[in-house]
């Protein structure tokens, strides 16, 4: 198996200088274009570091990055979810119906959203065991039905494409609290996204690097039959990730019903995508086994910084996808070249 980046964290630990330890981190070629993309658009972008600037630039990187987390825990144990940006919308969908179409209050129809968005993610680990077959092919499955029963649903229950307005059921404002309130730190009007962010950033770290759940992600990714070997349940632990990544896309989906009030049924298809882009360029490798939760943080907050400063700049929108092609490419690039030094003096 491949080194993880506790191994390497470890053998520069014993080594010496912080300096040593840097090559080691994951995360480290994320940081350095994450610095160099905030230097980038403070020169050229009025209002870019002002409070209210970097409020938003969070909120967006905080709506990326709840997602990006658990897609690279996934990416790390050696596998991918084209279906996580669809999921999003369709635990949203279900909180947003039965809410309205039970005249319930709408805590019942999140405490609903739940266990259904968790059965997906189950779905995508059980089929992924039982066949065999590769989850890229499993999750574009996934991607398509939920495509279809999202719009197709959705027509059918209330003959649109988007649910009713919940914003006068009982229940909403204390839901919208939690779930897409803004909160006052230091004189910065935050969104509560960015907590949800943060609290899912730091429990990822804890787990990767301090229990035995995160040796055996990092030894699925590595190379799953030898860990088989040794006694890792790889069955359990890729199910596990599934199911972690429908728990964030559950969270990410209430915070879209409470912030907008419906849910438009087509919404999501694409995103899925930009998670995964978030984890490479925060250094998780495609062939898995190796990667961070706060590199997958980093590559958001790049995310964020480059759709709000473009924004900030007057540019023309358009040119936000071809940076982010551009910024993929030098990102994987820099991380590859960062762990073969990494790995060249372990």
């Amino acid at each position: 198996m491949t080194a993880t980046p506790a191994a390497l964290a470890e053998d520069a630990a014993e080594r010496g200088p912080v300096a040593r330890r840097l090559p080691a981190r994951p995360e480290l070629g994320a940081v350095v274009g994450a610095a160099a993309v905030l230097v980038f658009f403070a020169l050229a972008a009025d209002g870019f570091l002002r409070p209210a600037g970097l409020g938003t630039v969070l909120y967006a990187a905080s709506t990326i990055g709840i997602m990006a987390v658990p897609v690279a825990l996934l990416m790390i144990g050696g596998e991918f979810d084209l279906s996580a940006g669809v999921m999003v919308t369709s635990s949203a969908l279900v909180s947003s119906m039965f809410s309205y179409q039970m005249t319930a209050n709408t805590w019942v129809g999140v405490a609903v959203s739940l266990p259904v968005t968790l059965a997906i993610g189950f779905f995508n680990g059980w089929t992924l065991t039982r066949t065999r077959l590769p989850s890229f092919i499993i999750t574009l499955g996934t991607f398509l039905m939920l495509t279809g029963l999202n719009l197709g649903l959705t027509k059918l229950i209330g003959g649109t494409v988007s649910t009713r307005a919940i914003g006068d059921m009982e229940g909403f404002d204390s839901a919208r609290a939690v779930f897409a309130s803004d909160i006052t730190v230091g004189g910065f009007q935050l969104r509560i996204t960015i907590v949800w962010w943060l609290a899912l950033v730091a429990a990822a770290t804890w787990i990767l690097l301090r229990t035995r759940a995160g040796n055996w992600i990092f030894a699925t990714g590595g190379n799953a039959e030898a860990a088989r070997a040794v006694g890792v349940p790889v069955d359990r632990v890729r199910i596990g990730l599934y199911t972690g990544v429908a728990l964030a896309a559950w969270i990410s989906g209430q915070h879209l019903l409470f912030s907008y009030d419906v849910v438009q049924s087509g919404e999501g298809v694409g995103n899925e995508l930009i998670y995964i882009a978030a984890a490479v360029i925060g250094g998780c490798l495609l062939t898995g086994g190796y990667g961070s939760a706060a590199g997958a943080a980093v590559g958001a907050l790049i995310f964020g910084m480059t759709s709000k400063g473009i924004v900030y700049a007057q540019w023309d929108p358009s040119w936000f996808k071809f940076f982010l092609g551009a910024m993929l490419l030098l990102a994987t690039l820099l991380n590859a070249w960062i762990r073969k030094r990494a790995e060249a003096s372990s």
